[in-house]
């Protein structure tokens, strides 16, 4: 999953982007409403975290921009106005969920998953195919029985792997499902992380690559 936060109070939103990093997330941050727009107008992200409060472009500009783009991303708006007037005010706006700060960092990390799941067809409990079986919601992974830890980015790319259920996925759409906006989009970090995780998973190989193409779960 990938997510934008939109936040001025940096160390919040520094913060906020460590920990969801941490539970591996693909996370963009933005500081001020206009850089926010910018990063969505060229990201596709499945969550966005939006300060309601932002300078430059305030929030609800932002909201309402993002609606009337057709995005397909879902909106969650922190504010510090506790006020049912408010929360009404944010949904009509176009958010599709709403927190109050001070906030639970678990509850926040419940509610983006909450709001991926929207975004998107919802997965199967476990994903599965030729051998592998992946917990996404226990973050494990297994080969033909066997546990096989597995670091944040290549438990990322094994999953939408998975979830392309046989597909090809281009590298290019790897790199921006599961990476940042701070990644070189020219770097092998794509390749290396494969060749990593395929060594993690053993033999026979099941990460097929198509040459010119990107890369498939026979």
């Amino acid at each position: 999953m990938r997510v934008l936060i939109a936040e001025d109070e940096r160390m919040l939103a520094d913060s906020i982007a460590e920990g969801l990093r941490a539970e591996a997330l693909a996370v963009d941050v933005a500081y001020d409403g206009d850089a926010a727009l910018e990063l969505l107008g060229v990201n596709d992200y499945d969550v966005f975290v939006l300060d309601r409060d932002l300078p430059v472009v305030h929030g609800d500009d932002v909201c309402r921009a993002v609606v009337e783009s057709g995005a397909d991303v879902r909106v969650l708006m922190l504010t510090a106005a506790a006020t049912v007037r408010a929360r009404v005010e944010g949904l009509g706006i176009g958010a599709d969920d709403y927190l109050i700060k001070p906030f639970a960092f678990e509850e926040l990390v419940a509610r983006i998953h909450a709001l991926g799941r929207r975004a998107r067809p919802a997965d199967p409990p476990t994903l599965e195919r030729a051998g592998i079986r992946l917990d996404p919601a226990r973050r494990e992974a297994y080969r033909d029985g066997r546990y096989v830890h597995l670091a944040r980015k290549e438990f990322g790319l094994l999953a939408e792997l998975l979830r392309a259920d046989g597909t090809v996925v281009s590298a290019e759409r790897l790199l921006e499902k599961v990476w940042d906006e701070h990644t070189d989009p020219f770097t092998n970090t794509v390749r290396v992380t494969l060749m990593k995780l395929r060594r993690k998973l053993g033999d026979p190989p099941v990460i097929e690559t198509v040459p010119g193409v990107g890369y498939r779960i026979k």
